[in-house]
């Protein structure tokens, strides 16, 4: 088995994003890849690294066209299963005058909801350095049980484990059932990113640095709060603090905290000590470049399709350099 950088699991799904009127005055909605875990790999694979997807999608037509936009962008895809059961999973991603968005979903039950135990190729796990994923798989069985096998997997043979509690109100039975599902993966995270929105609904306090600190001091390594334009904030062995951001146009926020995600992971998986051995400079130099790839991201239509590569990255943050 070739070695990965990371391998994600989760959902994978159709964005369709606003995209003006028909002549006729009616919505017209742009056809879209996305899914938080699959984002994450196309961020990663878009800037050099290698990654692999484990979940489901329906044995249709969407299915197939998730399938080969996994494969167009170079990841590998031996991980993902079809079936009969349900479709594939559907958003609608509906946008504000600012570009955020909000979410609609089709999705009772979706086809990533079915991923069964056994149909986790826990072989692709035991080949990558970093285990990926998202809170959206742990809120309906049988993906639930799933996602708790893989991630036990990837803990007993000691892999990196990072984790997105992305917070989908429509996708719980209520505010409490969120807040067990969400916490109950944060259990097993070494890497944990999250929203400020996020952190304030799992630790009770509107306090970011207290908040960060409560879920590092519950054994994390790296806790990463992202504040959308203001940058970051982390706390890590090192130290904690804040990493700006970048000013951009932005059009369409889809998309911007998973390619954040990405480029975090993908610097992380190829440092030569342990995480907790990073020296405080090299943790914000990598924070920034997830920043620049975030703030790119919300330039542009769309998620997976969004994704900047390594030449865009650097080029952006260098013409941020020379204006500032």
């Amino acid at each position: 088995m070739i070695a990965m950088d990371v391998v994600a699991l989760g959902e994978l799904l159709v964005d369709f994003t606003l995209a003006g009127k028909s002549a006729g005055e009616n919505n017209l909605f742009e056809q879209n890849p996305g899914g938080a875990p699959a984002n994450v790999l196309a961020a990663l694979t878009r800037l050099g690294g290698s990654g692999a997807f484990i979940g489901k999608v329906g044995r249709d037509q969407f299915g197939a066209g998730l399938g080969q936009v996994l494969s167009e962008h170079g990841i590998e895809t031996k991980g993902l299963v079809s079936g009969d059961e349900a479709h594939t999973t559907l958003a609608f991603v509906h946008l504000d005058a600012t570009g955020d968005r909000s979410f609609s979903f089709c999705r009772k039950p979706g086809a990533d909801t079915l991923l069964r135990p056994e149909e986790v190729d826990f072989g692709l796990i035991d080949s990558a350095r970093i285990f990926h994923f998202g809170s959206l798989s742990l809120t309906d069985e049988p993906s639930r049980s799933a996602t708790l096998c893989a991630v036990e997997h990837a803990q007993k043979k000691g892999k990196i484990i990072s984790y997105d509690p992305n917070w989908r109100p429509p996708l719980w039975k209520s505010d409490s059932a969120a807040r067990e599902g969400m916490s109950l993966g944060l259990k097993y995270a070494d890497i944990v990113k999250l929203s400020e929105e996020e952190l304030f609904f799992l630790t009770g306090t509107d306090d970011l640095p207290s908040g960060a600190e409560q879920l590092y001091a519950s054994g994390k390594s790296l806790v990463v709060v992202t504040l959308g334009a203001k940058g970051c904030y982390y706390h890590c062995s090192a130290g904690y603090g804040s990493v700006p951001g970048y000013a951009v146009r932005t059009l369409d926020t889809t998309g911007a905290g998973d390619g954040f995600v990405g480029a975090m992971l993908y610097h992380l998986s190829r440092m030569d000590h342990s995480l907790d051995q990073a020296p405080k400079e090299l943790i914000e130099e990598i924070l920034s470049f997830a920043n620049a790839v975030g703030a790119l991201v919300t330039t542009k239509p769309g998620a997976i399709p969004a994704m900047p590569t390594m030449a865009e990255v650097l080029s952006f943050m260098e013409e941020m350099r020379q204006q500032s």
